[in-house]
This record gives C-alpha cells, structure tokens and sequence, in this order.
C-alpha cells in the first residue's frame, strides 16, 4: 500500500487536500528543495521515474479495455469512420494554426536576436543521439510512417508503448467483435470489466502523483537553478506567450462556438492539466485525463479514439515550440529567413510532427532535421537543451488540453456530448450505455 498525503490526513485528522491542492504543494517543495538542497534533490529524480513507470504500465491494457469496449457497444462502423474522418481534419486545422502563431510569435519577439551563449560541453551526447535519430527520421517516407502503425506484435506494442499501433489494433479488433455479433458478447463484457478495474489501478496510482511530481521538479530545479531563467528569458516569455494566444485564440474560440464552456472543461481536466504541467509527461495524465472528459459528457467511444490519437497527431503545443524554436536558432545564428521559406518550413513541419511521437526527445529529434533540411546549424539545439525541460512542461501541457478539447469538439458535431453529466457518479461509468447520450 501507498503511503501518501491522503493517508497521513486522515490519520492525524487533518483536513484531507484534494489531488490538485496536493500537486501544487508538491511542485513548491520540489523548487524549494530544488534551490536549498540541490545535491539531496538531484538524488530525487527516482521518484518521478517510479510514478512515470506505475504509469507507463496502466495505458495499454487501459487504451485497449476502453476502445473495443466503446467501439463495440456502438455497434456502428460507418460512425467510427464519420468520427475518424471528422478528428483528423480537426486535428490538421488546429495544428496549423498552431504552426502559424509559432512563426508569428518568433517573428515579433525575435527571441534569438543578440543572443549569444556558449555551447555548453555537457550537451555533447545529448545532442550526438538527438543528430543520429534526426537523421533516421528525415529519411522516413510517407509509407514507413503508414507501415509503423500497424504493429507486427500487439505484444510488442504495448510492451514498447507504442501508442498508436494499440489504437490502429484496438480499432481492427473492435470491428471484428462487431462483426462476430453474439459470439463475441464474452469478450466484450470481460473487457468492460477490465476497463473498470483499470481506472480502479489509476486511481491507486495517481495517490503517487504528489512524490512523483515533487521529484521531478526538485530535480529539475537542482540541476538548472532559477538563474537559468534570466538568461534564455526571451525564449521562455516568447514561447509562454505564443502557449497562451493558442489557448485562447483557439482553444477558447473553439469551446465558444460549440457551446462548451471554457472554464468549466478547464477545471474539468485541472488535474491532468497539472500533472502533465509538472511531469512533462504526456502519458502521465492521459489516464485521468480520458477519465476527466468522460465525466465531462464525452462518450467513452470518442475519448478512448480522439485523446490517444491526438497525442500522435495532435500535438499543438510541440508543433507550435517546434516552428518558434527553428526560428530561434536561426536568429540566433544570424540567418535571415524569407516569409516563403518560413511557410516551407511550416509545410514541412506539419508532416514531419507526425506519428514519431514515440521517439526520445522527439520535439528536438524533429527540430534536428527541419534545421538541417534548412541549412540550419543544428549545433543551436544545444542552447535549447539547457531548458528543454521547462519548455516541455508548458508544450505538454497544452498538448493535453488541445486534446480534451477536441474529444469535446468531435462529440459535439456528433451530437454525442452530455451538456450536464452527473459528476457524482464513479470513475466506472465509462461503462456506461452510450445510448444515453
């Protein structure tokens, strides 16, 4: 059993903090024992690493309960492809967009401009592995992304967390359960048991999220300290700035013109927002961010389809950093780019940014090979390396809220959403009959 905050409350009657309240305790220890003691801090990074792993092991068997569960009990393929189609042209915009206001940021603030930093030693190796899989990955074609969705073991899959090619299986599998009608009854009542004794284990799990989170960040702050923030603060602010006109230039426009209250779905996914904020960790809040939405009025069919879709091809925030940060390296190596290039660049990172979610370090994998492509000095990504981690947990973030957000936009056109759910009810009603909607 876990020893956590909850228990101590209730042992010596305190009053109980909710998991939010917990996080945010957790992230201020984390900086200040981060800043006090950082050779004991460094030392807590196998905290967050043991959260992310209680974590990692939940979303297989998780992904694949929900959506043969969800795709089955709808009984309709025709609407699954409706629904297919319907999230990735929206997926497509929103990124676009994304890509645009990156560029745009980049060039009214010039974050590059005058900056010139040493290229620090340490970054050596980082950057040695992140050139070598930049390279493997700009000789990629278009059929080798097709080809990797489709696993050759959905053993393997899971075991490598490939979250992609689950989905493409769990989809297949779930057509064939429909199409086997009566005789596949079996399989789907023991997965729908499956899908709630999962979010029981999340549950469970997220009890670590506090040590997790107080880790991570202690860590963090142990390793870069607070001046880190004064000398790359033009591309902190800029990159903050351009997260915070996306979220409301189109994440806010969008919930408006579905009729989603913004607010109200935001502290819907407060939790997995903070999570993913603290961790820069995608999987770490996806478990309780599907859960989240699906108390929100999402049926479980959509939001066990769009949310781990979305974290291949949806990423707003990485492609965002990723059109912001080639500018910057290129302002900071005294490159003039034309506004036709930099659309060119943007084309290109719009296919790029897809399906290698599953690469270490990806954002700065694919960052590598679009600076190279431009003859951009890859060598700038060592700069970024210094505070990667503190621009991931921003780009992350919002990663995770672009994709609850479009769980909601494709529920909504499919006049699927339930505008006011009961929120009292337990975890276990993604099992619910979707008929009710």
């Amino acid at each position: 059993m876990f020893v956590t905050s909850t228990s101590v409350t209730k042992r010596w009657g305190l009053p109980s903090l909710s998991l939010t309240t917990q996080v945010f305790v957790a992230l201020v220890l984390g900086v200040a024992v981060g800043l006090l003691w950082p050779a004991f801090a460094v030392n807590l990074q196998p905290l967050a690493t043991l959260f992310l792993r209680l974590i990692k092991m939940l979303i297989a068997p998780l992904l694949f309960s929900t959506l043969v569960v969800g795709i089955a009990s709808h009984g309709d393929p025709k609407s699954l492809g409706r629904i297919g189609f319907k999230t990735l042209i929206y997926f497509e915009v929103a990124t676009t967009i994304a890509l645009a206001i990156g560029l745009l940021v980049a060039n009214v603030f010039q974050p590059g401009s005058g900056i010139h930093i040493a290229l620090p030693t340490t970054a050596t190796a980082d950057l040695a592995a992140i050139t070598a899989n930049a390279d493997m990955v700009s000789h990629t074609s278009g059929w080798d992304t097709l080809l990797h969705m489709v696993p050759i073991s959905i053993i393997e899959a899971m075991a490598k967390g490939e979250i992609l090619q689950i989905v493409v299986f769990s989809v297949l599998f779930a057509l064939a359960c429909i199409s086997a009608g009566v005789a596949a009854k079996p399989i789907t009542q023991g997965l729908e048991s499956l899908a709630e004794i999962m979010f029981k284990l999340v549950h469970l799990v997220m009890k670590m999220a506090p040590l997790g989170v107080f880790g991570a960040i202690a860590a963090t702050v142990s390793h870069n300290g607070l001046g880190i923030l004064l000398v790359y603060a033009k591309l902190l602010g800029s990159l903050y700035f351009a997260l915070v006109l996306f979220v409301v230039v189109v994440l806010v426009t969008v919930c408006a013109l579905i009729r989603v209250p913004f607010l109200k779905l935001l502290a819907a996914v407060k939790e997995p927002f903070l999570l993913a904020f603290s961790t820069a960790s995608s999987e770490a809040a996806l478990p309780k961010a599907m859960e989240c939405m699906e108390r929100f009025g999402v049926p479980k069919s959509i939001v066990s389809f769009v949310m781990p879709t979305g974290y291949t091809f949806n990423l707003d925030g990485s492609t965002l950093y990723l059109a912001l940060a080639a500018l910057f390296v290129a302002q900071m190596a005294g490159i003039e780019m034309s506004l036709q290039q930099q659309v060119l660049m943007m084309l290109t990172l719009m296919l790029t940014s897809k399906g290698v979610a599953a690469v270490p370090r990806a954002s700065l994998v694919i960052l590598a090979g679009t600076l190279a492509s431009f003859g951009l000095p890859v060598e700038g990504i060592a700069v970024i390396l210094g505070i990667d981690h503190l621009m991931d947990m921003a780009r992350t973030s919002v990663n995770l809220l672009g994709n609850c957000v479009a769980s909601a936009v494709v529920a909504r056109w499919e006049g699927l959403l339930v505008d006011n759910p009961e929120n009292t009810l337990e975890p276990a009603t993604l099992t619910a009959d979707l008929s009710l909607a």
